[in-house]
Parts: structure tokens; C-alpha cells; sequence
């Protein structure tokens, strides 16, 4: 009978093994086309097989009687999404590799997923006093731009309803203020001509109908329409002809796009579109490789996420390049350029954490990395701070020591728990070795932190930081927080440095 046993076990074996085989197969070649392969463990089963799995199918061109892609959107909505084919492809693997393919990562994935190890924050953070704004009589905040003049002393925010205000710090008084019809999401000056994006969609949707507006000598001029939930805009010369082109960062939803405006002499601008892919969340104009040319470093998520570099050929044409890519559930949220070494090279500090989509989950992997480019436009890891829910940061000298501290918003923290980890300030105490000292806020909880700038605003010689408040409910939070929010007066923190 033992032997009998151990027979079946070995055959046992022998039929799982190739079987096994083949759903990892299956995994790594279809869930690898388009975009890094997540691991099975980065999600729970109830999210892998609730959420991730039915899109997943519906994509795949499997049909799943439980599951429409579309059961969720108005009509108007489910049109817009039709459009785009997405979900009229011919079936990618037979019912029988989806049935394996799927039990594969439902069993390869855990209850529950890893969590961050918490180290408390020293909330005295000393170097800085936090002083409330108030922008408006309306209680709760709606900010979806801000930025920083501090050659003027100037605030400039602009919030939900599409109001545009410019606020004087020493003063305490708005000095400039006006309306579209729209969320402005970007606000740029060049000259004396004024840029000004409108998202169209807040929430997601496959419905494009952002715009941007042109404003110069009293007049304001549509430049741009039919845009695609557009986030952010650069403006600049890239040819150097005389005329700005403007690089717009269409972040979509199913689909989106990374576009390119330009126009020759008074003609109107015309579109070109230089990453066909949605999650565009932002462009860095800059010279990446020397040759005197303007190149466009844009970070993506939603799907293909990574840093890309487009760098600029002849007559606006680019080639592109993915120099970074990222686990596809990293949520990707924000990037800069800075010489982190002081080598003389760019190096790239990304933040990881948009958690507003279809895996609520607090997960590990979000947070601050910092990628050193060994001078050739090759970037490596070298450092991860791990925070949830990660959407913004600044990095500057604040303490005027030769290094970079870096300040990191969080709009996805740990609310039940942990909720002073909204806002962290590291003082960069080893940049060679990495060692940051972290602090908080003291009332870290005046409002939901969404967008961050710096800028000397007060004026007295160092650099400040500036946080918004963003307090539209988008995933749970505890009920006392949300009434706090929505009833608080606070719509900037400004956290003036004390360094001079």
C-alpha cells in the first residue's frame, strides 16, 4: 500500500508540474505584452479575483456572463468606451487556458498582502512653523493647481469650479481672481501670454473634453479642444523657432495620450500625438543628452508605467525612450529632475501611491524611490522610502547644508491609523548613504494634502513649502476626518522655514 502511495504522489507530481508550467506561461506571455508583469502577491485573492480578473478577461476578449466592462458607465459613457475597441478583440486564449491561467494566480496570491513597517514620526518638525490660508468663505477645499511666485510674493490655485486666484502671503489678501467653466488643472505664464487647461472630466472617462485657453492683451482664445482628462502642460520653444509648442499630458482613462501642439506663424495649433498611452502624468523639458537640443521627459501610469525620454531629432520629431519602467500597481504619481550626487547629471526621484482605482489596497510598494543616472541616461534604483499612498513631493536644501531634504504628500495614507503620515519632511542627514531623519506635522489632519510646491514666500531668504487641501471624497476615510474636512476653513498650509 506504501508503494501504492507513493506512486500516486509521483504522478501526482508529474501531472501538476507541467501544468503549472504552463499557467506561469501563460502569465508571463500575456500578462508581460503590454506592460511589466505584477506578481501574483502584490494583490490579495478578493482584488485579483473581484476586480482584476473580470477586467482583465473582458480585455483578453474572454466572455464572462457575470462581468460587462461597460455595466458601471451612462450611456453616453459606454459609447465613448466602445469607441475605443478595447473590448471588441477576438478572444487571446481558449476558456480552458483563461480557467487555468486564472486559478493560477488566485491560488499564487495571499489573504493579505505585505504592510510597511512603521517607524514614528518626530512630529516636532522645528525647522518649520505651519501657517493656515484661507482662501474663501466655502468650507472644505476643492484645489486642483497650485504654484508658487516667489519673485511676487504670490500664491496661484485654482480649484474645482474652475476659479483662478492668485493669493499675496505678506498681505493676506487675493489680489487676482477668474472663472472658467471648468477644473483648471494648469496655469502657465510665458511672457505675457497665459496658458490655461481645463481637465473637462474629473473622475475617469473616455469622454474628451478638456480645453486649453490663450490668454494675452484682454483676450482669451481656445487653442486646444477635445483633450482627454489633460493633468498638466508645458509650454516651450522646443525648436527654437520663435514659437512656444505646448506638451500636453492627456491622462485619459482606458486610453490617453502624451500630444504635442505647434503652430507656424498665425496659423492654429495643430495636434500631434508623441506617446500613444494613457496615465500621462507629467513633462520635463530639458536637454538630456547634450546636443543642444530641447528633449520632453514625461512620467506614465495606468497600465505601461515608467519614465520615458523623448529625445527631440529634427523638425519636432522625437525618439523615444523608456529608461524606467514600474509594476503596473505602483500608481505612479509625480517625478522630478534633480543632481542628486552632484555629479552633474540628472538623476530622477519618482512617488508611488495613487490608490483612487479598482485595487483599494494599502500596499508596500508605495512610496519615494531615487534613481541615480550613471551619466549615459541609465538610471538605478538606489533608495525606496516606503509610504503609502505617495502623490507629490519636493525636493530643495531646505536646511542650506549641500543636500537635498525632500518633503512627500500622501493622499492615500493609513487614515485609520496612521494618519500624520499625510505629510513626511526627510532631512537628509548621509546623502551618500542614504539616511534621512523623518518628521510630521503637528496637526497633520487641518485638511487632505493633494498638490505641494516650494518657493521663498515670505521672503526672508530660504525656501518654503506649501501644501493644498483636496477634500473631495474619492476613497474611505474615517467619518470624523471627513467631517473635519468639509467643514475646515484651511486651504493651504504654508510651512515657512526658520532656517534664516
Amino acid at each position: 500500500m506504501k508503494k501504492i502511495g507513493y506512486l500516486f504522489l509521483v504522478f501526482g507530481i508529474a501531472c501538476s508540474t507541467p501544468k503549472k508550467e504552463k499557467a506561469e506561461k501563460l502569465y508571463n506571455t500575456h500578462c508581460a505584452s503590454c506592460h511589466i508583469a505584477p506578481s501574483p502577491t502584490d494583490l490579495p485573492k478578493h482584488l485579483w479575483s473581484e476586480s482584476v480578473l473580470p477586467e482583465m478577461a473582458a480585455r483578453m476578449g474572454i466572455k464572462d456572463s457575470t462581468y460587462s466592462p461597460y455595466a458601471k458607465y451612462s450611456f453616453r459613457e459606454q459609447e465613448a468606451i466602445m469607441r475605443t475597441g478595447l473590448y471588441n478583440v477576438a478572444p487571446q486564449m481558449s476558456q480552458e487556458e483563461w480557467v487555468l491561467l486564472k486559478e493560477y494566480i488566485i491560488e499564487s496570491a495571499p489573504e493579505k498582502i505585505d504592510s510597511i513597517a512603521i517607524t514614528a514620526l518626530d512630529s516636532k518638525l522645528s525647522q518649520f512653523v505651519s501657517k493656515p490660508v484661507n482662501l474663501d468663505s466655502i468650507a472644505g477645499s476643492s484645489i486642483t493647481y497650485l504654484d508658487t511666485k516667489s519673485s511676487e510674493g504670490i500664491i496661484v490655485s485654482a480649484n474645482l469650479a474652475g476659479k483662478v486666484s492668485k493669493y499675496d502671503y505678506l498681505s493676506k489678501k487675493t489680489v487676482y481672481q477668474d472663472n472658467f467653466e471648468d477644473a483648471v488643472t494648469s496655469f502657465t505664464q510665458k511672457d505675457s501670454v497665459g496658458f490655461v487647461t481645463m481637465v473637462g472630466n474629473l473622475n475617469p472617462s473616455e469622454i474628451a473634453n478638456g480645453k486649453i485657453y490663450q490668454m494675452s492683451n484682454s483676450r482669451i482664445d481656445e487653442i486646444a479642444a477635445n483633450l482627454h482628462r489633460p493633468v498638466y502642460t508645458s509650454v516651450f520653444d522646443l525648436n527654437k523657432d520663435g514659437s512656444n509648442e505646448v506638451l500636453v499630458s492627456e491622462f485619459g482613462h482606458l486610453t490617453g495620450m502624451l500630444s504635442l501642439w505647434s503652430k507656424e506663424g498665425n496659423s492654429p495649433y495643430r495636434k500631434r500625438v508623441l506617446l500613444g498611452q494613457p496615465g500621462v502624468v507629467r513633462t520635463i523639458v530639458k536637454d538630456m543628452n547634450s546636443d543642444g537640443k530641447a528633449d520632453v521627459i514625461a512620467l506614465t501610469s495606468q497600465g505601461n508605467e515608467g519614465v520615458t525620454i523623448l529625445y527631440q531629432e529634427e523638425d519636432l520629431n522625437f525618439r523615444s525612450d523608456q529608461v524606467i519602467r514600474f509594476n503596473p500597481l505602483y500608481g505612479s504619481s509625480w517625478f522630478d529632475l534633480v543632481d542628486y550626487n552632484n555629479d552633474g547629471f540628472y538623476d530622477i526621484i519618482t512617488v508611488h501611491g495613487d490608490n483612487a482605482d479598482n485595487t483599494y489596497v494599502k500596499k508596500s510598494y508605495h512610496g519615494m524611490r531615487v534613481y541615480l543616472n550613471n551619466g549615459e541616461n541609465q538610471f538605478e534604483e538606489k533608495y525606496f522610502y516606503p509610504l503609502y499612498g505617495a502623490t507629490r513631493f519636493v525636493a530643495n536644501d531646505f536646511d542650506q547644508d549641500g543636500d537635498l531634504d525632500i518633503g512627500i504628500v500622501s493622499s492615500f495614507p493609513d487614515y485609520e491609523k496612521n494618519p500624520e503620515f499625510s505629510f513626511v519632511y526627510l532631512e537628509n542627514l548621509d546623502s551618500e548613504n542614504f539616511k534621512f531623519e523623518a518628521f510630521g506635522l503637528e496637526n497633520p489632519s487641518l485638511g487632505r494634502w493633494l498638490l505641494m510646491d516650494t518657493g521663498d514666500i515670505d521672503r526672508d531668504g530660504d525656501e518654503d513649502i506649501i501644501l493644498s487641501s483636496f477634500t473631495y471624497y474619492f476613497t474611505p476615510v474615517p467619518d470624523y476626518l471627513y467631517k473635519q474636512w468639509f467643514s475646515s476653513d484651511v486651504d493651504l498650509m504654508v510651512l515657512e522655514n526658520q532656517f534664516q
